[in-house]
């Protein structure tokens, strides 16, 4: 019987085609032959309990001008999907939060949601870091100036990012003699009304950040390393920098051995960490991307990995 597969992600139109993740894991899921049924988040709808989705077949094809054609819209019962992936973009706002309720009445009806709604809402990319003190560089989650600036003056050169962000957006690097210190405490807090982390700035970035993906707790054995454009802190993609493949080391297969139980546990079957020299900075259970970048790198299909785990997944739930 073909699996029927629901996407709920950004509109498809939009995306970057060479770095879209999400578009890796529809074209291993299409040569598999599973049936894709495409929504929005607007597309949802709960009604007496029920989750519903107003959806389109889509076709995917290898083609830089055109990779897309819907083929039919319908308004479906969550519940006849097989698998359901959450592959929305953050910001992690209320909308989100409000349809990972959606989507967990669909799981409660069966349909395997990937990754699970739940963990979703409990694993906050910056600070689910917390579980693995261990792995992480010296870090603060505050709203309060007073402990910023006392965590500024031991390290001396910090960090300064919002909880909710992606891509790079909002991250600060700050010194002991900056002198906009204030105004960026004020601007990241909203005047002490929002919780912001801080954490020790890590040299190590100039040999980049590296992206590691995991499949149901498995590391990928290559990762991204994003480097920084000149002038620029940030090596996020979405900021300007440049990915190079490299090889897992010895330190990033045991940050993986540490979080990847958990992972497995909560129900993340796809993940992203951010991982710059020895330490984990961040954990990514949103959306992740990198897929396609190593694919081209090392002739890797990491779309159908991943969709190997979804299809034995489905399987353990039909025994």
């Amino acid at each position: 019987m073909t699996i029927q597969l629901g996407v709920l992600m950004d509109p498809i139109a939009a995306i970057h085609l060479k770095k879209d993740s999400t578009f890796a894991m529809l074209l291993a899921a299409q040569d598999r032959g599973w049936s894709i049924q495409y929504f929005e988040q607007g597309d949802l709808s709960l009604v007496s309990g029920e989750p519903y989705a107003r959806v389109r077949r889509i076709s995917l094809f290898r083609d830089d001008q055109r990779w897309f054609e819907f083929t039919g819209e319908q308004t479906i019962a969550l519940e006849q999907l097989d698998a359901l992936l959450m592959r929305k973009d953050p910001p992690f706002d209320m909308e989100y939060i409000h349809t990972t309720y959606i989507l967990e009445q669909a799981e409660a009806r069966g349909v395997l949601v990937v990754n699970r709604p739940q963990a979703l809402r409990d694993a906050n990319e910056k600070m689910f870091t917390s579980w693995f003190p261990q792995c992480t560089p010296p870090t603060l989650v505050t709203r309060r100036h007073s402990e910023l600036r006392e965590f500024l003056d031991r390290e001396r050169d910090i960090i300064l990012k919002p909880l909710g962000g992606m891509g790079g957006e909002s991250v600060f690097r700050v010194s002991a003699t900056d002198p906009n210190i204030n105004v960026i405490m004020e601007t990241l807090t909203n005047l002490e009304r929002r919780f912001i982390m801080a954490q020790r700035f890590l040299p190590e970035i100039q040999k980049g950040d590296k992206r590691v993906l995991l499949i149901d707790g498995e590391p990928i054995p290559y990762a991204l390393a994003r480097l920084a454009a000149p002038g620029e802190t940030r090596a996020n993609l979405a900021a300007g920098g440049r990915g190079e493949g490299v090889p897992l080391s010895a330190r990033d297969r045991w940050i993986c051995d540490q979080v990847g139980p958990t992972l497995q546990r909560r129900g993340i079957l796809f993940a992203g960490l951010d991982i710059i020299g020895d330490y984990l900075t961040e954990i990514n259970v949103t959306s992740p991307t990198c897929i396609r970048e190593l694919d081209a790198i090392y002739g890797l299909d990491i779309g159908g990995q991943f969709l190997d785990a979804v299809a034995s997944k489905l399987q353990i739930k039909q025994q």
